[in-house]
């Protein structure tokens, strides 16, 4: 019998980790596109689930972008098909009139078509065959855009979408091992034009800067890069964590009991008749705080996507650089200010 290639094997372990922490009940179905990685992606649940006992199937999502899209998604079902893949879906979609430039309105399309698929299913999760090629690519533009520690965290290899668990089993797998995968089972991949298209920055930093990297610093650049993600995703779910207790709790006064955190102690902001502490968040530290501010800013209702670095800045001028000024204006129409000790916000909302 023929030794298993590498790439083949490292992919269907990655996959075997993935799906045995999940829980027994629900199908799994793969997001695939017919490009390397979701399809090396695919095949390997496709070996592996079943020797789980578990069920496996595949969404297509057609974008309607290209020329033939519709016929290459029946393809990519027609194969999932053969491969023993159960359910499999081939997905249209309608990407014209989403907000968001077409990367982004193509994105939040092909995901709701991905989570609705899965409710339909009840299935136990959703794969995706983002590689640490991926990884690196998305720190490399964190960085670039000022993004901060969420952006430096990069992409988790587990998060809830909608109440839909979205995994990622490939973070430690290079897009190379899964080209090479594929061509070891024989499978044909699909080259997208957009991942060669250099109107999108993420394609100019595989084609321009990962090389220049690479050739610079050596092939453990990659490594390094998706190493940082894990450090700092660490390190923003503790900060995380710290901010949600905070903004849970009503505000007091500390004691000897509470735990130090960057020298100060972490306790409630929440004040009494509404709103937030101001001597409650400056006390905390400043990252800590940060935290606090942008959930509490999301908890009144201004929208996640439009709530920037800049809105959480002006809400904490209101704690640490307080001189009289006016409310701060929040995505929403919404409005915070300063009133007798607390952070208010005006005209209504939860405080």
């Amino acid at each position: 019998m023929a030794a298993l290639a590498p790439p083949v094997a490292a992919i269907r372990i990655a996959v075997r980790r993935a799906l045995t922490a999940l829980p027994a009940d629900g199908p799994v179905l793969v997001a695939c596109s017919g490009g390397a990685d979701s399809l090396a992606l695919a095949a390997a649940t496709a070996f592996v689930a079943p020797r789980l006992g578990r069920r496996a199937g595949l969404v297509t999502v057609d974008h309607g972008l290209q020329e033939g899209s519709a016929g290459r998604a029946e393809a990519v079902a027609c194969w999932a098909v053969e491969a023993g893949l159960d359910p499999v879906e081939a997905v249209p979609v309608t990407v014209a009139g989403r907000p968001g430039g077409p990367e982004a309105a193509a994105r939040e399309a092909r995901y709701q078509a991905l989570v609705d698929a899965a409710r339909r299913h009840r299935a136990a999760a959703l794969l995706v065959g983002h590689t640490r090629d991926d990884q690196a690519e998305t720190v490399l533009l964190a960085l670039a855009r000022g993004a901060g520690p969420r952006g430096l965290a990069g992409m988790p290899e587990r998060r809830d979408l909608d109440g839909v668990p979205l995994l990622r089993p490939l973070l430690d797998v290079t897009r190379d091992d899964t080209r090479k995968a594929c061509a070891a089972l024989g499978l044909t991949p699909w080259e997208d034009p957009h991942n060669a298209d250099p109107s999108y920055a993420r394609a100019r930093v595989r084609a321009d800067v990962l090389p220049v990297l690479l050739r610079a610093l050596g092939p453990g650049v990659l490594d390094n890069l998706a190493r940082t993600a894990r450090l700092v995703a660490a390190d923003t779910a503790a900060l995380d964590d710290l901010a949600a207790a905070a903004l849970a709790a009503p505000a007091r006064e500390a004691s000897p009991g509470d735990g130090p955190v960057g020298g100060g102690v972490v306790v409630g902001v929440r004040a009494v008749g509404g709103g937030l502490s101001v001597a409650a968040l400056a006390a905390l530290p400043t990252a800590v705080r940060t935290r606090v501010l942008h959930a509490w800013a999301r908890e009144l209702g201004a929208s996640p996507a439009a709530l920037s670095h800049r809105h959480v800045a002006a809400l904490e001028a209101l704690v640490t650089d307080w001189h009289g000024q006016g409310a701060t204006h929040l995505p929403g129409g919404l409005r915070v200010a300063r009133r007798a000790g607390r952070l208010l916000p005006l005209g209504g909302g939860p405080g």
